[in-house]
């Protein structure tokens, strides 16, 4: 059976998959285009340590991942409020969670997007960052306390301790966004805060520092807050971008929160995104050829599942190499390795080391590539199909 073959499936946690990991599925399938193996038990616990962890409601950020497999676990594992981008990620959204919340955080939506999103789809949330996008949406919708406004602030200043910073495309300085909040209040919505510390967030004082100043604009425009989102940026494990765990990154957000707005005294909301998916996948490659003991070439690369380690080199996963269904280990060497388009920007960043044997047919397992993977591959040259398989663990 080719991986070809395989169709993508959507197991539930409980459900026992027919492969132990990347190895086992490279062993019993010889794929000989790129897969993912995915694990939704891996998933599920990173969800738990959400649920259980932070001091408010979780959503998820579709736009890292919108796997039809991957919002079924996210709901069967208690995640009810998914924070969308378009009406697409909406759709998808419903078929895996029919009544669940949604938080349309896009700050710039078409008037036809938000009369879609309230009228069809029941969406009461839609973040702005500008007194146009507030305008656009009082003329659609009309004035309603039944409407949550949030809005997006950025610290302009702030020094980016993120791999991606987000301050440049969105966001209202600290004196716009409490004009904001003054008008939404105004005009009878329920006002939120949010913000965005950047994806790959390593400094868990940047969620202190966009608190604080969360507290000044809400003081500014002398509004209670219906509820302040702090955002994704939860970071995953990358070898070469290290971070605290997931508690210190808690612990923070509460105790800033509680010391300015009193215990309890504003609901707090994130949205992870990153930090939820990206261990539950790993990607299966194949080299197509090794040449001059120095360069290989594999069946994914830059146009496909690792566009982000190629923008961001900081987000180059482990990789570890399979051979006939067990891990090659031995003496190492460094190598060049280059994707399977004609393209020669497609190769990825640095020259990781791998063993010095590696031969044709051998496999490559890219870790933590189930945020932004599947999401950003294209077609580029005729590649791209990535079938997904179940395994029991990564």
């Amino acid at each position: 059976m080719k991986a070809g073959n395989v169709l993508q499936f959507a197991l539930g946690r409980n459900e026992t998959p027919s492969f132990l990991d990347a190895a086992d599925v490279a062993r019993k399938l010889a794929p000989d285009m790129p897969v993912f193996c995915y694990s939704a038990t891996t998933l599920g616990s990173r969800v738990a340590q959400f649920l259980q962890g932070f001091p408010g409601d979780v959503s998820y950020a579709v736009k890292a991942n919108p796997g039809p497999h991957v919002l079924a676990t996210l709901a069967e594992a208690g995640i009810g409020i998914w924070d969308v981008a378009s009406l697409a990620e909406i759709r998808a959204v419903r078929t895996a969670s029919p009544s669940g919340r949604i938080h349309y955080h896009n700050p710039v939506k078409s008037r036809a997007e938000i009369r879609e999103a309230f009228v069809r789809f029941e969406c009461r949330r839609f973040a702005i960052d500008c007194r146009e996008e507030l305008d656009k949406i009082s003329d659609v919708l009309g004035q309603s306390g039944d409407i949550e406004i949030a809005i997006r602030f950025v610290l302009k200043h702030e020094a980016s301790a993120s791999a991606h910073d987000f301050s440049s495309k969105f966001g209202a300085d600290e004196a716009e966004a409490a004009r904001l909040l003054r008008e939404a209040a105004a005009r009878g919505y329920r006002a939120v805060l949010t913000f965005h510390p950047g994806s790959q967030c390593r400094t868990p004082s940047a969620y202190e520092r966009h608190i604080v100043a969360a507290h000044r604009i809400a003081n500014e425009a002398e509004v209670r807050l219906a509820a302040l989102n702090v955002g994704g940026g939860f970071p995953a494990d990358y070898p070469n971008s290290l971070a605290p765990s997931l508690e210190e990154f808690f612990q923070i957000i509460r105790a800033t929160s509680d010391r300015l707005f009193g215990a309890g005294g504003v609901k707090l909301e994130c949205e992870p995104g990153r930090g939820l998916v990206a261990s539950s996948h790993s990607l299966l490659t194949r080299i197509k050829l090794v040449r001059n003991a120095t360069d290989v070439f594999i069946n994914d690369g830059i146009y496909g599942a690792l566009l982000e380690c190629a923008q961001v080199p900081e987000l180059m996963p482990c990789v570890r190499a399979i051979r006939s269904g067990e891990p090659l280990n031995g003496c190492e060497r460094e190598y060049t390795v280059y994707g399977p388009t004609c393209d020669p920007l497609d190769v990825l960043p640095g020259r990781p080391r791998l063993p010095a044997d590696l031969e044709e047919g051998d496999y490559l397992e890219f870790s933590s590539l189930g945020a932004y993977g599947a999401a950003t591959a294209t077609r580029f040259n005729g590649y791209g199909t990535r079938d997904v398989v179940p395994v029991a663990s990564l």
